[in-house]
């Protein structure tokens, strides 16, 4: 197969899940809804680390070691659900209090947005499925290293410029005057939706990662 039509069939699909809401889309609206465009675009640059580093990984073997040691795959989604759910929790419990209060304290700087935006990548066992299962079947013994820079390239562009979008859309003007009340209700929802995500990750963490 063509490197042209192997590009066209791994992106048709990771660009639609890409866009697909889920953790790393609901961090970046967290971020850029509660602390700003700068805040929005530094998550998703964590995001964007974390997507690229698992391409990396996949390519070079990591669905492999997967589906080798189920043992490790079923570790990871636990620990992942688990972080997720806990990140929810802290989320939901740091929004109670008056709304005039968090949307005061939601203007201070609170942890790193690029490491917040990492951590909820590298905590998503969702990522690893899906580059373990679209991209690493892609890759052969004879695959050169230029043509597997390309695609790591591709996922890193793919994430910045669709996360970069969403950053500056939640943090434009019209969007935060309308919802500059809410913060605290945008940390729950957030918070609620971790836990949602985390608790399905548990759920499903039984079913094998293949190669």
């Amino acid at each position: 197969m063509s490197p042209i039509l192997i590009l066209a069939s791994v992106f048709a699909i990771f660009i639609p899940a890409l866009m697909l809401p889920g953790p790393d889309f609901i961090a970046v609206v967290r971020s850029a809804m509660t602390r700003g465009t700068a805040a929005g675009l530094m998550t998703t640059l964590g995001v964007t680390l974390g997507l690229g580093m698992y391409a990396s990984l996949s390519l070079l073997g990591l669905s492999a070691v997967l589906a080798d040691y189920q043992w490790l795959a079923w570790a990871v989604r636990v620990l992942g659900g688990c972080y997720l759910i806990y990140l929810g929790i802290r989320l939901f419990l740091a929004s109670r209090g008056k709304p005039e209060e968090i949307v005061i304290e939601g203007q201070k700087p609170r942890g790193n947005p690029l490491v917040f935006g990492f951590l909820v990548t590298l905590t998503n066992p969702k990522a690893i499925v899906l580059f373990a299962s679209v991209f690493a079947p892609a890759v052969t013994t004879g695959t050169p290293l230029w043509f597997m820079g390309l695609m790591v390239a591709l996922v890193m562009a793919s994430s910045l410029i669709w996360y970069s979008i969403v950053s500056l859309f939640m943090s434009s003007g019209p969007v935060m005057r309308r919802f500059r009340n809410a913060q605290h209700w945008i940390e729950r929802l957030a918070g609620v939706c971790f836990v949602a995500i985390g608790g399905r990750i548990l759920a499903d963490a039984r079913n094998p990662v293949t190669p």
